[in-house]
């Protein structure tokens, strides 16, 4: 699959079109040039779906490589619901299908396209795989909460889809359930990945299941996530390696990954409630890419269109790998979208 250059307002897809070709998404990449040797997974293909079905009138390219998304996603499932991950060049499912991250991102990226795909058809295929997928539960919470986040997807256009409001209502209930501490109003005892996802379902289920409990305790959550990942007027993520009190601050290596989930939750709280406030926490997620961050360097290719890997210490992970570049892309989208609204 030929790059094309294809851009919206303050986002551009061309590094991804340049990571993809007839077999899939390329995980990694050595500076912009694509790493075949390390082969495709759905997690990245999955997180593509999500942004592509976000986009608003997405040009031609665009919708083909949604199709193509699409379609490799539903051949990763097996008959009873869980998913692959792993797709080798020759185009073969290497690992065990499961209810692992690929799963829950899955149904995330399935549910997007079911609610938001210009495409009745495509859309009608994730839908059902969604239901399929979506009976079951995974035995790790991060899975569930991205497969939720499908749910809500799902149920924006559809209120009344029985396995999807059974999905969202027990991933909500599954979050409020687990024990904090006083001053860690945390479901976890350290701070992970892809952080603001949690308190996004919350926030998701109060609005979409109409329960103000919900609502309050994913927006107190979020709350507290954003103080802990603000220094000043910036944000000083938490590093891939996690983070709990008492543990040193800033921590490195800083994943884009962590921002684009922040700025997910954010821009949730901001359409749910209306408070500027996270519309403060969004910009500041837009801003961590150009360079308002603790090491005080660009995350984002103006030239490639690519998220950089990891913010260092005295620097940044130059290499642009699938993972990086979505969460750029989806970080930029909401951005405009919340530009788009007040204009």
């Amino acid at each position: 699959m030929t790059a094309v250059p294809v851009l919206g307002p303050a986002v551009s897809f061309d590094h991804l079109l340049r990571l993809t070709d007839d077999g899939g998404l390329f995980e990694h990449a050595e500076l912009t040039t694509p790493r075949p040797e390390h082969g495709y997974c759905v997690d990245d293909l999955a997180r593509g779906l999500v942004v592509l079905a976000r986009e608003p009138s997405p040009a031609a390219p665009l919708r083909r490589l949604g199709g193509d998304y699409l379609r490799l996603v539903v051949d990763a499932q097996a008959h009873d619901g869980r998913f692959h991950n792993r797709r080798s060049l020759e185009g073969r499912w290497t690992d065990a299908p499961t209810l692992d991250d690929c799963w829950g991102r899955a149904l995330w990226g399935l549910g997007s396209v079911a609610a938001r795909w210009g495409d009745e058809a495509q859309a009608g295929v994730a839908l059902r795989h969604f239901e399929r997928g979506a009976r079951h539960r995974s035995p790790h919470l991060r899975a569930d909460v991205f497969a939720a986040l499908g749910a809500a997807e799902v149920l924006t256009v559809r209120p009344g889809h029985r396995a999807a409001r059974r999905l969202l209502t027990a991933t909500a209930d599954r979050l409020l359930a687990r024990p904090t501490e006083p001053g860690w109003p945390w479901p976890e005892p350290r701070l992970r990945y892809a952080n603001g996802s949690l308190p996004e379902v919350l926030v998701a289920a109060g609005h979409l299941l109409g329960d103000a409990r919900l609502l309050e305790a994913g927006l107190r959550m979020l709350t507290w996530l954003l103080d802990v990942e603000t220094s000043g007027d910036q944000l000083s993520l938490t590093p891939v390696g996690g983070w709990a009190r008492g543990e040193p601050r800033p921590g490195y290596d800083q994943q884009p990954i962590e921002v684009a989930a922040l700025a997910d939750a954010c821009a949730r709280a901001l359409d749910v409630t209306g408070d500027p406030r996270w519309a403060v926490g969004l910009e500041r997620c837009r801003r961590w890419f150009h360079g308002a961050n603790d090491t005080g360097v660009m995350l984002l290719d103006v030239i490639s269109g690519g998220g950089y890997d990891g913010l260092e210490r005295h620097g940044r992970n130059e290499n642009q790998g699938a993972e990086s570049t979505l969460a750029l892309i989806s970080t930029l989208q909401r951005s405009a979208a919340v530009t788009a609204a007040r204009t």
